[in-house]
């Protein structure tokens, strides 16, 4: 049934509900995100006699219109949006989006895998100047804060830095090599852009780098063309900046350049920061551990002994190696070798507590083989301790004899006049904490002419070698039966651990303790001294 339609001036009424929706749709304000025009859900206005053009007439006066349906989303003309709106993204500037962000993952890709492949420094920095040489400018200088040094904000004058690296393209050697190298301390001018780089923590472009007084600015011919500074932030603190450096004959840097490589300096930063935590650890360890690996114990006097401790590699990789001499009674003493697993400081605290717990056992007086059954019962309590390779040698010139045991330890060398090295069969245990104990000892004739030599495996091992033919190589060494005991760990370090500039880094540390029974005066009787 119809309903009846009105004739006054108040407007029509909605005969049925498809006319109830579209004049509901009419007073409804347009959805967020559709672009509609200006106008949309009026009638048009074409025909309306009254109001101004484009505006309709007064509801209820003659030719006002009649409301219409709202426009349907995706309407609107191309390049219109909806009033208050951003203007919608084109195609183009999609795919420009999207190059970008393949460009920066590409990036960023790349210097994961060439940046910070150690826990060194220097070496870090020389590779975030490698990799920015010359895929992102054409000189890069890396110069990072020393380890004490803070930056405060408003704080006056620039720190001084030390220039870590320093990356050149083809051609401008000559032109960078009158500017600090690597080592070399730099402090940036106040105002220049690396100082305001690193003190504000922000970026610094400029296509006028002369101008403002910056040092790293190349002195070409043609001058820079545009100078990029990063600030090498890493946990919210400041760790040096990145000079970037392009010439004329490249496009000066921009803002999308800024924002690309800030983020490579930003992973950079971290990588840099995580070395110098690393050495900063390392360094508190080795410090630790020679001040707890001191000169060993006085032996008596009929024993003569010589000792060394070598740190692995450049980075001081601290292990926890260590050595000891326990004197005791009838003129015998006892030498230790032990070397607890795994590196870093709380291996040289665990190293510090069975040497000190040695001391305790060796002075009930037990033969060797029960001193490591003691050491392995109290380690292997501690859960937390770690386990400990350990060799002990008793020495007794009262009757000629050495009594040797082992827990997991390589064998002690024996070197003897006219005779090759000969590395001495010593019964091996497990290492100390396991708690399964079953140790041994053998003995051997001690001689007034011949040495034992003690060391640790980072002596001999070599990456990818069989142990025993790193043994092998000790044993093939002939080395000096006589004069100062110095002189053959000296001839030892230099045939199996070579030292100096050219010299590989060692892969661990060592320890090495040689002793050699003194000759009994003469005319002295048997057992002389022997009771101290």
């Amino acid at each position: 049934m119809r309903s009846g339609h009105g004739n006054g001036g108040g407007g029509a009424t909605p005969a049925d509900p498809g006319d109830r929706r579209r004049a509901a749709a009419a007073t409804e304000p347009p959805a967020a995100d559709s672009a509609v025009t200006p106008g949309d859900g009026t009638a048009s206005l074409r025909d309306a006699p009254a109001g101004e053009p484009g505006e309709p007439g007064a509801a209820g006066e003659p030719g006002a219109a009649e409301p219409g349906p709202a426009a349907e989303p995706g309407t609107a003309e191309p390049g219109t949006a909806a009033p208050g709106t951003a203007e919608p993204a084109t195609e183009e500037e999609l795919r420009r989006e999207l190059a970008q962000a393949r460009t920066r993952l590409a990036l960023l890709d790349a210097a994961a895998e060439r940046i910070g492949t150690t826990l060194d420094v220097d070496t870090t920095c020389g590779e975030l100047a490698a990799f920015a040489v010359p895929r992102l400018a054409d000189v890069a200088t890396v110069d990072v804060l020393p380890p004490d040094a803070t930056v405060r904000p408003g704080r006056t004058g620039t720190p001084r830095l030390h220039r870590a690296a320093v990356s050149c393209a083809e051609g401008l050697h000559d032109v960078v090599a009158g500017r600090a190298g690597p080592g070399e301390s730099v402090r940036h001018p106040e105002g220049s852009a690396a100082a305001r780089a690193l003190a504000g923590g922000i970026a610094v472009r400029t296509d006028r780098p002369t101008d403002e007084g910056n040092a790293e600015a190349d002195a070409t011919a043609a001058g820079p063309a545009s100078l990029l500074v990063l600030p090498l932030v890493a946990r919210g603190e400041p760790v040096g900046v990145l000079t970037l450096t392009r010439l004329p004959s490249r496009a000066p840097f921009t803002a999308e350049d800024t924002t690309l490589i800030g983020g490579l300096a930003a992973r950079a930063a971290l990588g840099i920061d995580n070395a110098r935590r690393y050495t900063r650890s390392q360094g508190i360890a080795l410090e630790l551990q020679r001040a707890l690996l001191s000169e060993p114990g006085s032996p008596h006097q009929n024993l003569d002994l010589a000792a060394r401790y070598l740190p692995s590699g450049t980075s001081s990789v601290v292990g926890g190696d260590w050595y000891e001499t326990v004197r005791l009674p009838f003129g015998r003493t006892l030498l230790v070798m032990g070397d607890v697993m795994g590196h870093g400081v709380e291996a040289a605290v665990d190293m510090s507590t069975y040497r000190s717990t040695l001391r305790d056992v060796a002075g009930m007086d037990l033969p060797p083989h029960r001193i490591l059954r003691q050491l392995d019962t109290v380690i292997a309590a501690n859960e937390s301790a770690r386990p400990a390779t350990c060799l002990l040698a008793l020495a007794d010139p009262g009757r000629g004899r050495w009594t040797l045991s082992s827990a997991g330890h390589l064998p002690p060398a024996l070197i003897g006049p006219g005779l090759p090295t000969e590395l001495l069969a010593v019964p091996t245990g497990p290492p100390l904490g396991t708690g399964l104990g079953g140790y041994e000892q053998t003995t051997r004739d001690l001689r007034p002419d011949e040495t034992l030599l003690l060391y640790t495996d980072g002596l001999v091992e070599r990456r990818g070698e069989d142990i025993d033919d790193s043994l092998a190589r000790l044993a093939a060494l002939r080395l000096p039966t006589t004069g100062e005991l110095d002189d053959l760990l000296d001839a030892v370090l230099h045939s199996l651990a070579p030292t100096g500039p050219t010299a590989p880094p060692a892969e661990d540390d060592i320890a090495v303790l040689a002793a050699r029974p003194r000759p009994r005066p003469p005319g002295a009787p048997p057992g002389a001294g022997l009771l101290r």
